[in-house]
């Protein structure tokens, strides 16, 4: 599929160097024709040309995000970017030029930790900077993988790293050390037969459980930790999230989830049965999006802009919680 190859070159080259829902949907039911998303606004703009292609996003205490910008797409290092709530940008980190820098998540003690995928055995792996000091490299993950999303467990203790090439879950503890496969499963694995050979994608820790996207099998997946650390049994939510890529939740407790979804250019709610519901399309400015995130009464969502004009940028819509709850038409 065409969207699927978008994907691919622009993942690939790394390798080499918010809106209304469909009118078939709002007419289908009369309550569709209230948006979830309004009031949308271009937070950031940014040079894509200049490698400044965002693809995972963490917001801060103090309202600054901080943004992965992979750069390769551009044929651009990649650099991890602190954004203050007054738009001041920081760089925080870079690698070197055919690497990309991915997930990024903090700590509570205000440490950033970040994926850097490389071909280089001495950078590819879970990186960490700690306020004030400098970037230091947390785990060594394999080179023949593709360190993708990652979260923080609620102890503190533990890091999960989504590898889309490997069908892997890896842990890495906080204090440093070797990574572990916490879990590898066909579930994760990406489709070799298909364009995009990437598999597990976005991931985060959620009341209990490790959620991991898998953008080659257009899947949503939910899998317990057990009171051993273990994994328990992969429960698969949804397999109809075509492009899925990363996803936030709505908020601590609830587990409808807001997905990007790269290829298709759309943003579209997951409900915990595994209906589907899109609430932005490219017409509201979407374009290649890689992540989303909830802050307050906003959905965030961030930008690569892949296809020309590139418009790479941070977007920001009110949602409205009446407008989302299920509904039959």
């Amino acid at each position: 599929m065409k969207t699927r190859l978008r994907i691919g070159a622009a993942l690939t080259a790394t390798t080499a160097v918010l809106g209304s829902a469909p009118a078939a949907t709002a007419a289908a039911c009369p309550h569709h024709q209230q948006p979830v998303i309004s009031d949308i606004r271009t937070v950031a703009a940014f040079d894509y040309a200049a490698g400044e292609i965002p693809e995972n996003i963490t917001f801060n205490p103090d309202r600054s995000v901080t943004l992965s910008m992979i750069g390769a797409p551009a044929g651009r290092p990649p650099a991890l970017m602190r954004i203050s709530p007054a738009g001041q940008r920081t760089v925080l980190a870079t690698s070197a030029k055919g690497d990309g820098i991915t997930g990024n998540i903090r700590g509570t003690d205000g440490t950033v930790y970040y994926n850097i995928w490389s071909s280089d055995a001495a950078r590819s792996g879970v990186w960490k900077i700690t306020p004030g000091g400098k970037p230091t490299r947390l785990a060594a993950l394999p080179t023949d993988g593709l360190p993708n999303g990652m979260a923080l467990d609620p102890s503190g203790r533990t890091i999960y790293v989504a590898d889309s090439l490997k069908s892997t879950v890896w842990s890495v503890p906080v204090i440093g050390g070797k990574a572990k496969a916490w879990l590898t499963d066909p579930a994760l694995a990406p489709v070799t037969s298909e364009d995009v050979p990437f598999g597990a994608n976005g991931l985060r820790f959620h009341k209990g459980a490790v959620w991991v996207s898998n953008l080659a099998q257009d899947s949503l997946l939910r899998i317990p930790v057990r009171a051993d650390g273990k994994p328990g049994r992969v429960h698969v939510v949804t397999r109809n999230i075509e492009g899925v890529d990363d996803f936030s939740f709505l908020d601590e407790r609830s587990d409808v989830v807001f997905a990007a979804q790269n290829a298709p250019d759309e943003v579209s709610v997951i409900y915990p049965d595994g209906k589907i519901k899109p609430v932005l399309s490219a017409a509201d400015g979407p374009a290649s999006p890689s992540a989303t995130a909830v802050r307050d009464n906003r959905l965030y969502v961030i930008d690569g802009g892949l296809d020309a004009p590139h418009n790479a940028q941070l977007q920001s819509g009110k949602i409205s919680i009446s407008a989302l709850l299920p509904h039959q038409g």
